[in-house]
């Protein structure tokens, strides 16, 4: 077991470092020059100046100098000064938006866990029955709903027209903080980030539940007159879970792309709202920290579920 996480632990480094190297690769081909971002419009400089100002950034250097450079000081923990704000330095700018996108994924993932499992047991169970159907039905509609459109429509429907919940951000500016209005804040792009991992959960619990009720170990629990309802709970939704484990560490990445447009639809201010914002802006320094640390976090919780399916089932621990 501990050659086992050693050897995805040593996979997902060099899947953070490949990361990193790509997004720095890309933001250095992206049109423009990368000295604009630290330029003012309003006070051009001349040439001289500009050459002393590349020089002292480093970006007068070969690429692979640069990158270096870079993760020598990232190591250490110093990502730079944000190009945007005078003086903010980058980490505790982008560490502070952590909370707020842990806290909006979290329940939106939780949602879907439960919604989807409870849903998908349902429908096995009522298999092609009217609310087998049904379930179906809205679990396609909910893979295939982009997560931009999903939150536009949800936005307008249930904040706009129907007012049942607020319009954006995470409090209510000017009131004192209670969880109640952060509930209130909460709920709807939490909902709406759950419904295409629910929809897709509920279609992997439907499969394997209805793949393990035809198992003869469940077959024999019926006939030693085992209720129902504990046959489906006890012997079979246990089993059936195996793969929805993993599929639910999959689903974290996208769940991240997500978060980010529901963020910037919400005004929720968390990391992918502090993305956007960093994208629009050319703010370099903050865009290769946030992205590094949201690949660390979508790297660890899938390292968490390798970990988790291999004790679950050891054969896994060979392959």
């Amino acid at each position: 077991m501990l050659n086992y996480i050693a050897r995805r632990i040593g996979i997902g480094l060099l899947m953070l470092i490949a990361l990193s190297v790509l997004v720095f690769v890309l933001l250095r081909l992206a049109p423009g020059d990368a000295i604009d971002a630290y330029i003012n419009p309003a006070a051009p400089l001349s040439m001289d100046e500009l050459a002393a100002l590349r020089a002292r950034l480093g970006l007068d250097q070969p690429l692979p100098v640069q990158y270096f450079g870079w993760l020598r000081a990232a190591i250490s923990g110093d990502f730079g000064f944000s190009t945007q704000r005078a003086g903010v330095s980058v980490l505790p700018l982008v560490l502070e938006r952590i909370g707020p996108t842990v806290l909006l994924m979290g329940t939106g993932m939780l949602l879907a866990i439960v919604l989807g499992i409870a849903a998908g047991i349902i429908s096995a169970v009522r298999r092609n029955s009217v609310t087998d159907v049904a379930l179906s039905v809205t679990s396609s509609i909910g893979i295939s709903s982009p997560a931009f459109l999903t939150a536009l429509l949800g936005l307008y429907f249930f904040s706009v027209q129907l007012r049942w919940a607020p319009s954006g951000g995470m409090l209510t500016p000017g009131a004192p903080f209670s969880a109640a209005d952060l509930l209130s804040h909460l709920i709807l792009p939490a909902f709406l980030l759950s419904i295409g991992h629910a929809a897709l959960i509920m279609r992997y619990m439907r499969s394997s539940l209805l793949e393990v009720l035809n198992q003869d170990y469940v077959r024999t629990a019926r006939a030693k007159g085992v209720r129902e309802f504990w046959v489906i709970i006890k012997h079979a939704t246990r089993n059936a879970l195996l793969p929805v484990v993993t599929l639910i560490g999959s689903t974290i990445g996208i769940a991240v792309g997500g978060a980010i447009f529901l963020e910037s639809v919400f005004n929720w201010p968390g990391m992918g709202l502090l993305l956007v914002n960093a994208v629009n802006t050319r703010d370099y320094p903050v865009i290769m920290c946030a992205t590094l640390i949201v690949g660390a976090c979508v790297i660890a919780v899938n390292l968490l579920t390798d970990i988790t399916y291999a004790a679950v089932d050891p054969r896994i621990q060979v392959a």
